[in-house]
């Protein structure tokens, strides 16, 4: 199960059904509509993935909601099982804060490297594709970054 989408919406699960099969060519994709991390959990096996891509996830902006952001230390090393060495984790969010906890999470975490290099956030890359999300955070002056760690061979 490697290059697997997940989203949380069913409207935007019900496009991805469509398009993937419009799209004959794709073998590889799998529509899940659940909680990430019950998905990973229960469906996912170890070192199965690739990549994983959490593009604007909710930023979960008061204070008091801190704790319901996705990218904490326990997502994280959830994640880092499930990711093959040499597997990639790519983050972007438009909320500053959270980006800047994002990299403390990912930097304290066992088995991961930060491909821009420590405390560095990393460049847009090209493939990454714009988001409403995205879209919506430039309309209203925030700043986009984006985090590429490279999971480790060994944690």
């Amino acid at each position: 199960m490697t290059d697997s989408g997940v989203t949380h919406a069913q409207t935007a699960s019900a496009t991805l059904d469509r398009r993937a099969r419009e799209a004959e060519e794709l073998a590889n994709v799998r529509i899940a509509c659940s909680d990430a991390r019950e998905l990973l959990e229960q469906r996912v096996p170890e070192g199965s993935l690739s990549g994983v891509y959490v593009f604007f996830p909710d930023p979960w902006h008061k204070k008091r909601h801190h704790k319901r952001r996705l990218v904490q230390a326990g997502f994280v090393a959830l994640l880092a099982r499930k990711l093959r060495p040499g597997g990639l984790l790519h983050l972007a969010t438009d909320w500053e804060d959270y980006a800047r906890q994002m990299l403390a999470v990912l930097s304290a975490a066992e088995g991961f490297e930060n491909t821009a290099g420590q405390n560095l956030f990393a460049p847009r890359p090209e493939a990454r594709p714009h988001t409403r999300f995205e879209r919506r955070g430039q309309r209203l002056g925030h700043g986009v970054w984006d985090l590429i760690f490279r999971r480790k061979s060994q944690p």
